[in-house]
């Protein structure tokens, strides 16, 4: 599943400490979900969302089948 987490983070100038700090995880959870190496868990996508001001379908997009 792609997203658009590293795009609002820069533009709201935070770092990946930061933001893994604020969210209660580690740095290595905010880079593995910002390479789509993993898929949060709901709860984890819906802390995100709050955080960045926007919502679970803005900031996941799922890949579509062919």
């Amino acid at each position: 599943m792609k997203n658009h987490i590293r795009e609002l983070r820069k533009a709201k100038g935070l770092r990946q400490e930061d933001l893994a700090a604020a969210l209660g995880v580690s740095r290595q959870t905010i880079i593995a979900i910002e390479n789509n190496k993993y898929n949060p868990t709901l709860e984890l996508a819906m802390k995100l969302a709050r955080y960045l001001h926007t919502t679970v379908e803005q900031l996941f997009i799922p890949e579509e089948s062919p």
